[in-house]
């Protein structure tokens, strides 16, 4: 017969919680496929890393937040990025704003319309070893998006990136 004291019935009990594993072979719906990341509580009141516009198909304004492990390590520039570090990509469509462009001499507002994704990063070298130290994760409209091969698809394009980024897109804006 196996003891454990209650501080370690209490941690393994929080470690399979966090983890994604609702029981054998089951993961629980608020967890992404493949690596089983879930939406941080409290991302929208994360730090600023960055913001971007995507062109093309995806034609979208995108904000990249960060927890403190992560902001930290952009300050720094410490690469690769330690465990714990969280980074949270939110995408709008790119749209001009008549609004404000009735305002200015010529049209030249955009801002962000609909949203369409939250897409999340999570590094832990030991859990996503496979995948370079990062797990990741897409959610619409609050809940993850269940295609595993789109989930998969983003380590595949993030390990083209050079090592020295460590698999991040993003660079620290100052």
């Amino acid at each position: 017969m196996i003891r454990l004291s209650t501080c370690t019935l209490g941690a393994s009990l929080m470690l399979l919680a966090g983890s994604g594993v609702a029981g054998a072979g089951r993961r629980e719906a608020d967890a992404a496929p493949v690596y089983g990341v879930r939406l941080p509580a409290g991302y929208r009141d994360w730090k600023v890393i960055s913001v971007a516009h995507e062109a093309g198909k995806n034609n979208d304004i995108r904000a990249i937040l960060g927890n403190d492990i992560a902001v930290r390590a952009y300050r720094k520039g410490i690469r690769p990025f330690p465990d714990g570090a969280v980074i949270v990509r939110l995408a709008w469509r790119y749209e001009s704003s008549p609004r404000n462009d009735a305002v200015f001499p010529a049209p030249q507002s955009f801002v962000a319309g609909e949203p369409t994704n939250v897409q999340v990063s999570v590094k832990d070298a030991r859990r996503y070893a496979a995948s370079g130290g990062w797990g990741y994760g897409q959610f619409d409209d609050g809940r993850p998006n269940p295609n595993e091969a789109l989930t998969r698809s983003c380590a595949a394009c993030h390990a083209r990136l050079d090592a020295s980024d460590d698999q991040v897109f993003t660079a620290y804006s100052r």
